[in-house]
């Protein structure tokens, strides 16, 4: 790989890790800018990206190797689990939670890959993946110390965070079960079908549970939805596929630890969200214990 094509890689890696990032700052804008909910804001987030998906999965529609029954069902739970699923706790979580926490509770995802992989898949961590969990979690306790008390808000904090891990465990799930469907079918197709899929619960969760005057929403919120649609939703599938091709996950992993770092500085500046050295501290021990699992030690050379 040429030196210019390595240089793209990391160009699109980066731009595709702040794109995702700023999805939950965009979620509590939205929020704060008119009392919208959930169910209608991740509607307006799937409705708005499918256009997209659609046309991916148009475009792709000839690729082999044809997908079986198996692989469509395949596809059904995973997108559900992993995009609706994980995207609804995720929103729901937001409400209570700020963005820049709830980002470095995402951000445990590789950990909850690593647990799962031990259950399911019976691969034992090493000592260095140990110390990596014990790291993330300790640095997480540090980054919610200050916010969980018995207080209303406290316990409120605390069910906004669980449920935001429930959604990083979703996604995790998604990774796992899915690996061996994405490496038959292609990431790109995968990605386009899930996405499609997902689509169809936030579409009928919306209709059973809200009046349609609930699409009477400012401007704001509507500018908002269109950015998270586009912006953090739909250029970063792209961007992000293309920089592992061109860089490989080893080094994407480092570039996505950019990501919970910009939204704490962006939350903690922009939303006023309390962001001090404790947290500080906790989320470079979050950050840091992610990357020893997500990054493959160096083995010597024969």
């Amino acid at each position: 790989m040429t030196g210019s094509q390595r240089a793209w890689g990391v160009g699109f890696a980066l731009v595709g890790v702040l794109a995702f990032s700023f999805r939950p700052i965009l979620i509590k804008l939205a929020y704060a800018a008119h009392p919208v909910g959930p169910v209608t804001l991740l509607f307006l987030r799937m409705v708005l990206a499918l256009p997209f998906f659609l046309a991916m999965a148009w475009w792709l529609r000839g690729a082999e190797p044809r997908l079986r029954a198996r692989d469509w069902a395949g596809v059904a739970g995973l997108g559900f689990i992993g995009y609706y699923m994980a995207s609804f706790l995720d929103f729901l979580g937001l409400v209570h939670v700020g963005a820049g926490v709830g980002r470095l509770i995402q951000f445990l995802y590789p950990t909850l890959v690593l647990l799962l992989s031990f259950l399911f898949l019976h691969k034992r961590p090493t000592r260095r993946e140990l110390g990596a969990l014990a790291m993330c979690y300790l640095g997480i306790a540090l980054v919610v110390s200050n916010q969980l008390d018995a207080t209303p808000q406290g316990k409120a904090f605390l069910f906004g965070a669980l449920l935001i891990l429930a959604a990083a465990l979703c996604y995790a799930i998604y990774l796992v079960a899915g690996s061996q469907l994405v490496q038959r079918i292609g990431s790109m197709r995968f990605t386009a079908y899930t996405m499609v899929v997902a689509t169809a619960p936030a579409v009928v969760q919306f209709l059973v549970l809200e009046p349609l005057d609930a699409l009477v929403l400012p401007g704001a919120v509507w500018g908002y939805a269109i950015v998270m649609a586009t912006f953090s939703t739909v250029l970063p599938v792209f961007l992000v596929a293309e920089a592992l091709r061109r860089i490989g996950a080893n080094q994407f992993a480092l570039i996505g630890a950019v990501g919970p770092v910009s939204v704490a500085v962006t939350s903690a500046f922009g939303l006023d969200e309390p962001f001090g050295w404790l947290q500080g501290l906790g989320g470079l021990l979050v950050i840091g214990g992610v990357l020893l699992v997500s990054l493959k030690p160096r083995t010597g050379r024969k």
